[in-house]
């Protein structure tokens, strides 16, 4: 199969490998038919060069055909369609059962103090082979691959893989009341989702930070009010007593 493969600081290439196989009896191998590439992604290019070996398979917001799957594996059928969230759980320890499964007691990289294995993001995680590729080798696929229908687009469930958990699960850690308001730094993926969420759980007052004019025009376009990062006032300025310039809102 073709994939993206990780050969050193800022050398990512797309090469021929082995097709993944069925290793254990609760695995399951997709057709990957879509696969994300997170801003995560960035630090592995290069920060991270430390914990990555030549030859490591990046990705981890797949979701596609179901090809094979192993024997104890009884809640998937081949031609299933599936997305996989990013990190590994087991699905019944008592981190799972808390809904913490980023900490799952059974997938935890212990040897370098991390919490849950995630596809294609290095030793701290514990070195498995990503999604950007044409197939994939889900871990334990009981608990990791989520049947979503067969009609529309990829890009309707595509991201329940991790855009939207990772939103949904920001937005309930910063306990917005109804009827409050919340302001969101940075407007990429993640951020204008979570613009979303917060507007869907019942925020009045969303307020969406960014830069860049693309990103604050389509979350304006959703209801938010945006402001333009790159015109706020410096601190020297504050000091300064200097008045404040620019503004940067858009509606």
């Amino acid at each position: 199969m073709r994939a993206v493969l990780w050969n050193g600081t800022r050398d990512v290439r797309t090469e021929t490998v082995p097709d993944p196989t069925i290793e254990r009896p609760d695995d399951a191998v997709i057709r990957v038919t879509s696969s994300g590439l997170c801003g995560s992604d960035l630090h592995l290019y290069e920060v991270l060069g430390p914990f990555m070996t030549a030859g490591d398979i990046l990705g981890h917001e797949p979701m596609g055909v179901v090809e094979e799957v192993g024997a104890d594996v009884t809640s998937l059928v081949p031609g299933q369609r599936v997305v996989v969230p990013f990190q590994i759980c087991c699905g019944h320890c008592p981190m799972c059962g808390s809904g913490l499964q980023t900490q799952c007691d059974n997938t935890r990289v212990q040897e370098q103090g991390m919490g849950a294995s995630l596809y294609g993001y290095s030793s701290l995680y514990g070195s498995v082979p990503g999604a950007q590729a044409e197939y994939l080798r889900v871990r334990r696929a009981q608990d990791n691959a989520v049947p979503v229908p067969d009609e529309g687009p990829d890009d309707r469930y595509w991201y329940l893989s991790d855009v939207l958990p990772t939103a949904w699960q920001a937005v309930r850690y910063a306990d917005v009341p109804q009827g409050g308001s919340v302001a969101v730094l940075g407007l990429g993926p993640i951020g204008e989702m979570a613009c979303r969420v917060a507007r869907y759980l019942g925020a009045e007052h969303v307020f969406g930070v960014d830069p860049v004019p693309e990103r604050r025009a389509r979350a304006a376009a959703r209801g938010v009010e945006a402001f333009d990062s790159s015109t706020a006032p410096t601190i020297s300025s504050r000091r300064s007593g200097a008045a404040p310039t620019g503004g940067g809102r858009t509606r």
